[in-house]
């Protein structure tokens, strides 16, 4: 599976040259944005599973990359985003004001340097069972397995892997209970009807 993988990314990063040499050829390359984004990726094998039925970080931290005029280059940034910002950014960059209907929210601020972050926090969600929320630091995976509540913190500074749960260390109450007060505000901020227990 991990061969099947790294050759899936072989093949794409030559095709992403390909796609430059055009750009280059056609002297193109500096009046072009370049966006790399992708779907969520599969675990194989970290925590134990194959796909992407997971809130971990694995699955759900997707790549973002960014080129050209308006984009600092040579920068990396740990702001909170979620893939519907690029629309907005892309309208931002463009000179363009987005429709009122798109829900992301422009990064040319944050690109500009005029603001590091244009979130706070991120919400995520599989299916009818599994919630987590993150923030820069904190990750609060909450889920039912077959009516049985279960409960994940995890402090992503120091453990960046989610290798240490610390949801049931009372050193970590006052985190836990943060944690799930922002996840209950972001189920009841996007009309979530699935059922959570809101005891921490």
């Amino acid at each position: 599976h991990l061969a099947d993988y790294y050759a899936f990314i072989t093949y794409t990063d030559a095709a992403i040259g390909r796609i430059l040499e055009s750009l280059d050829k056609t002297g193109m390359r500096d009046n072009t944005i370049i966006v790399f984004a992708g779907d969520n990726g599969l675990a194989v094998g970290s925590h134990g599973l194959m796909g992407k039925q997971n809130l971990y970080e694995h699955s759900i931290h997707v790549p973002l990359v960014m080129a050209g005029p308006g984009i600092p280059s040579g920068e990396r940034s740990d702001a909170l985003c979620y893939l519907p910002d690029i629309y907005p950014t892309l309208c931002g960059l463009a000179g363009l004001d987005a429709p009122a209907s798109v829900e992301g929210r422009s990064l040319v601020p944050m690109l500009s340097h005029a603001r590091r972050s244009e979130r706070d926090t991120l919400f995520f969600a599989f299916k009818n069972f599994q919630r987590a929320v993150r923030t820069d630091r904190w990750k609060l995976i909450r889920f039912n397995v077959f009516g049985e509540q279960h409960t994940r913190l995890y402090d992503l500074l120091n453990d960046p892997w989610e290798t240490k749960n610390l949801a049931d260390d009372p050193a970590y109450s006052g985190s836990l209970r943060e944690m799930n007060r922002l996840l209950q505000r972001e189920i009841t901020d996007n009309g979530d009807t699935v059922y959570l227990s809101k005891s921490d």
